[in-house]
């Protein structure tokens, strides 16, 4: 199971499934996996009435977004984020890289009915940049890999929060308020798990409470999909509230089912689309914005604004990034791929065409983004191999 924590592994694992996924859809029994997908799985006694692919989006889907929580909480407390001084640089280039490609996204949709996916070019797959990096980049300084964790973590949080807010409608603030206290619950029921706790000290078996979390999981899941809210802020909010070191565990157990079954099954599904047979003079704007907006827009964001935020918010310690090396931070946040998926759906959940076209410029985009900076991570770091060093040389933006 150990490999499907890897990041070279999980990132070849999402690849393979989109890859799969697509070419499935448009060959003879395509259309008919497409309308399995689409086919409804009911639980009319509690409420729930959803297609196969939408147990997977806002199912299964929860589970990688505890696990993006969990992340963000960590380098809140004790990680790359813990402080004001340490956050400001990889927030504000992480701000760039939202505002550039949703810049360039409503510059091809102005005026159009699509122009409400203006999200979607802005996400970053961490999995996928980590990976990408961990194959190509083996000389390529720990400062540049800390720096990308730290704005893609906080590229998640604004996706979170795009999607908790651009994408909700009719909240039931009654649902709401259930779900609360079921989270409220889940997280004074998880320091029950705490090395220290008197549960775990009296040796008592930790079953009980295990179980007990997952039903409070399934309780906090189910009231926020009731709410209106997208289900997977679901699984934010319990990864916020989870006692840390019990976090950590869960983590570590959840990762592999993850990476291994989770993530490909949605990218398969999401990915399971007919390639628009149109002249690309056809396709929708939309289309457009999304491919140029994620690996164009992505770099420019987070290089110039990284370099502003240079000048801005220097570091007391260490050595500083360079130009190049924001530059291949940059490349590796225009793969969106995952999170970029999920908003595509959400967005165009009432234009299926748009949402098919959507889909296909979300793979072209990362896959351009991942090209491009296998090339530049494959250049830097050879780069720095031939400089025999593991420390970037000169002032704050030379080579």
């Amino acid at each position: 199971m150990n490999f499907l924590r890897s990041e070279r592994w999980s990132a070849a694992l999402l690849l393979i499934a989109a890859i799969v996924g697509l070419l499935i859809a448009n060959l003879s029994f395509g259309p008919g996996l497409v309308e399995l997908k689409h086919a409804h799985i009911d639980l009319p006694w509690i409420g729930l009435d959803l297609s196969i692919g939408h147990w997977i989006s806002d199912g299964l889907l929860a589970v990688f977004f505890f696990i993006v929580a969990v992340e963000l909480k960590r380098e809140l407390v004790i990680g790359e984020l813990n402080s004001a001084s340490k956050a400001l640089l990889p927030a504000i280039a992480a701000v760039g890289g939202v505002i550039v490609p949703a810049a360039i996204f409503l510059a091809f949709t102005a005026g159009t009915d699509t122009i409400d996916g203006w999200p979607i070019p802005t996400a970053t797959d961490i999995a996928f940049a980590l990976g990408v990096l961990a194959v190509f980049g083996r000389w390529i300084p720990t400062r540049v890999r800390v720096f990308l964790l730290a704005l893609a973590v906080l590229d998640d949080l604004i996706a979170i929060l795009i999607i908790a807010f651009f994408f909700t409608s009719d909240a039931d603030l009654g649902a709401l308020g259930f779900a609360a206290i079921a989270i409220t619950a889940f997280g004074a029921v998880s320091r029950l798990m705490k090395p220290r706790s008197v549960w775990i000290l009296g040796r008592r078996p930790q079953w009980p409470i295990i179980v007990v979390l997952v039903v409070l999981w399934i309780l906090t899941w189910y009231f926020v999909y009731q709410s209106g809210v997208h289900a997977t802020i679901a699984g934010v909010a319990l990864g916020l509230v989870m006692a840390r070191r019990p976090a950590g565990r869960a983590v570590h157990v959840l990762e592999p089912y993850s990476n291994g079954i989770i993530l490909p099954l949605f990218a398969f599904s999401a990915a399971m689309v007919a390639i628009p047979q149109v002249r690309p003079s056809e396709l929708d704007p939309a289309f457009w914005g999304i491919l140029v907006a994620l690996p164009v827009g992505k770099i420019i964001g987070i290089t110039l604004a990284g370099g502003i935020g240079g000048l801005v918010a220097k570091r007391r310690s260490g050595t500083p990034l360079t130009l190049a090396d924001l530059a291949i931070v940059g490349t590796l946040g225009g793969i969106g791929f995952t999170v970029s998926l999920l908003m595509n759906e959400l967005a165009f959940a009432d234009l299926p065409d748009v949402a098919d076209e959507g889909t296909v410029a979300v793979l072209l985009g990362s896959g351009a983004a991942m090209v491009l900076s296998a090339i530049f991570v494959t250049l830097l770091s050879t780069h720095y191999r031939r400089r025999g060093a593991h420390e970037g040389m000169g002032g704050a933006f030379s080579h």
